[in-house]
């Protein structure tokens, strides 16, 4: 009896496996996963916009500083510039692979031994790394200095139109 069940598990395993394996690799399986990571990222980042928002409000009310308007910038700005270099890192993983193993096939057919085309591929992908790393970084920075810059005159305007004084300390 014991052995029919290990059996009948052992079955349903690899099934499970091609099944997964047969959803994987379709197209448009991998564009509902895309739209749906991007919709979610969508959604939280309106949450948290509306939240920081909702909490400058009352720090508004109780304080006549420009500090709460700064504070909400940077933090809106961090979050926006961390938001975008997730999004650009979904996006360039995929294209990032393609063209590593464009060039390790190149590498192979140009009739590189094995060994050195190992070795070769480890550079390739630790410089290729870099690169990526380097490129989301400054995107990042950018999109984050954009969004604080902005948040912050859009706050301060803001504040001024709702006859909320703001003296900088």
């Amino acid at each position: 009896m014991a052995n029919e069940e290990e059996g009948s598990s052992g079955m349903q395993a690899p099934y499970l496996y091609t099944l997964v394996l047969k959803v994987m690799s379709k197209r448009r399986t991998w564009a509902c996963l895309f739209l749906f990571v991007y919709g979610t990222l969508l959604t939280s980042s309106w949450n948290f916009l509306q939240t920081t928002l909702s909490w400058y409000n009352l720090q508004v009310q109780s304080s006549t500083s420009a500090w709460p308007a700064l504070y909400t910038s940077v933090l809106l700005g961090t979050v926006f510039g961390l938001l975008s270099m997730v999004a650009a890192m979904v996006v360039m993983v995929p294209a990032v692979l393609v063209t590593w193993i464009t060039v390790v096939v190149l590498l192979a057919f140009f009739g590189m031994p094995k060994r050195t085309l190992v070795v070769e591929g480890r550079k390739i992908t630790r410089e290729i790394f870099g690169v990526v790393v380097r490129i989301l970084l400054k995107e990042g920075n950018f999109v984050a200095a954009f969004c604080a810059v902005l948040g912050y005159f859009a706050l301060v305007r803001r504040s001024a139109t709702q006859g909320v004084v703001v003296i900088p300390d």
